[in-house]
Order: C-alpha cells, then structure tokens, then sequence
C-alpha cells in the first residue's frame, strides 16, 4: 500500500477522532472521568481557539508578510475579537438575537470575499493582508463558539449539544458527495481557473445529497436548533464556496497548501476552508430563524 496513503488515512483518523472528543459529550464524559475539571465545553473551546491561530500563523505564511508592525499587530487583534466572544460563549451571551455589530461582521466577511476575488491586489498591500487575516480567521472561528449550546448549572439534564458536530459531518459529505458525483458524471466546470475539479454536476450532486441527510438529522435530533434541512441546503452551497476561497487565495500568492499540521492533508486552511465560510452562515441562520 502506497505509504502516503497510510499516512492520509492515520492523519485523518486522528484528526476526525478529535473533532469527536470536542464536540460532543463524549469528550468530556471520558475525560472528566480522569480530570473532573475538564468540561465538555472547554474542550470545544481549545479546539476552535487552536484552530483559529494555527489559521493566522497560517495566513501570515500564505500571504508572505513583511517583518513590519502589521505582522505583530494581527494576532493581538485576532485575539482581541475572539476574548470578546469567548465572554459571550462562557456567560452564555449567544441568545440569537438581532445586533448590529454581528451583522457588520457578518458582513465584513462577504468583503473580505469580494475583495479576494474581485480585487486581489488589494491584498498585496500590507494593510490589506493585515484585514483579510483578521477577517478570515478571527470572525469564522468567533462564531463557531455561539453554535452549541450548554448548561454549566445542570450540564446532566442540558449537555453540551450537538449543532458543530453535525455541521461538520454535514460539510464533509458535502465533500464527499460532490466529488463522486462529479467523478462520474461532472462535464461543466464550475471554476477552472480556480479549482478545475469541481464541476458543476459535482455541486448538484453535493446539494441533493446533503438535503438527504439534513432530513435525517432533522428527523433524529429534533433537540437542535434549526432545520436541518435547511442547514444541509446552506452547507451544500457554501461549503464549496469556502473551498474557492482558499483556493483563490493560494493561487493569488502562488501557495500549494496553506501548512503540513495534517501529515498529508495539508494545513488548519486546508482541511476546514468550508467550515470558516459555513460556521458564520450557519449561525446567521439561526438568527434569522427566530423571526421567521
């Protein structure tokens, strides 16, 4: 057997194997066991702030920052927003209701977007790398801690919930469906200068599909919030957007993979490029569900 495939294949199954520990119950019953101090939802929380600074060491690396104050501003930056949400997410401040200042955000992530692919050079200044790196890592993985939900007075009658863990599962096979179905029947490309394996027969396949599977999320976790349904729609449209966007933005810097953390599967931006672009989604819909 081909050796990279072995090391794809362990690398992989780490790395689903950790996903599972932090975003479930599981972790936290099997560690508190250990560390009765170690809470299902610090273990979701490490994860997401682990992902988003190997994401901005990352970004630095991808975009090739010059040695100049921009590059030892963004990190303090990055993790002045996410301590603003981290408050939020440990006091239970997520209750999905209009504010203003997340829908700016949500909104400076779609610039971010437009300004990628629109007006790349724009990124080659150092204030525009600068942005774009705030933008990208701190906001997506900000977000991604008001998904779930959690009790910390009575955790046994209101675990640690599920909404992440399905998203992600929601996301890979999104993946997974859309390159097969590409596979077999893809013949209109979607973005070849981009990305030229994906096709458009591809992405019909991923949406189909992934309505497939939200209607059984939906129907054997009616406890989270939303419908999932609906979810599997956003996840199949978005998520291969998320792909482009990296992709995009390896190509404007003439980067292969955005780090080697995933032996074989490349860097944090690889491997969760549609998470970043589905996790702030995904929670402008539940807020836009409550006042419907």
């Amino acid at each position: 057997m081909d050796k990279n495939l072995i090391q794809r294949l362990i690398s992989g199954a780490i790395y689903g194997l950790v996903i599972i520990l932090c975003c479930t119950p599981l972790g936290g019953s099997w560690l508190s066991s250990v560390i009765p101090a170690i809470k299902q939802q610090y273990l979701f929380y490490g994860l997401m702030t682990f992902f988003m600074l190997v994401g901005v060491w990352e970004c630095i690396r991808i975009m090739k920052f010059d040695s100049g104050i921009y590059k030892w501003l963004v990190l303090p930056l990055v993790a002045f927003i996410y301590y603003q949400f981290s408050k939020r997410f440990f006091y239970h401040g997520f209750f999905f209701n209009y504010n203003l200042s997340e829908i700016l955000a949500l909104g400076l992530i779609v610039i971010a977007c437009i300004t990628l692919f629109k007006f790349p050079k724009e990124l080659y200044f150092e204030s525009g790398k600068f942005i774009f790196t705030v933008i990208y890592t701190a906001l997506p993985f900000s977000f991604a801690l008001g998904l779930p939900s959690f009790s910390t007075l009575d955790p046994v009658n209101k675990p640690f919930t599920l909404e992440v863990m399905m998203l992600f599962i929601l996301i890979w096979s999104s993946d997974s469906f859309a390159y097969f179905t590409g596979k077999f029947f893809g013949k209109h490309k979607m973005a070849p200068t981009i990305s030229p394996k994906k096709t458009w027969e591809g992405f019909a396949g991923g949406v189909f599909f992934t309505l497939i599977l939200g209607f059984f999320v939906e129907k054997y976790f009616p406890e989270l919030r939303g419908n999932w349904m609906m979810v599997g729609f956003l996840v199949s449209v978005f998520a291969p957007l998320g792909d482009l966007v990296e992709s995009q933005l390896k190509r404007s810097f003439g980067v292969k993979d955005s780090g080697n953390i995933i032996p074989g599967h490349g860097g944090v931006l690889d491997r969760l490029d549609s998470f970043i672009i589905c996790a702030p989604v995904v929670y402008l819909y539940f807020i836009l569900e409550k006042f419907v």
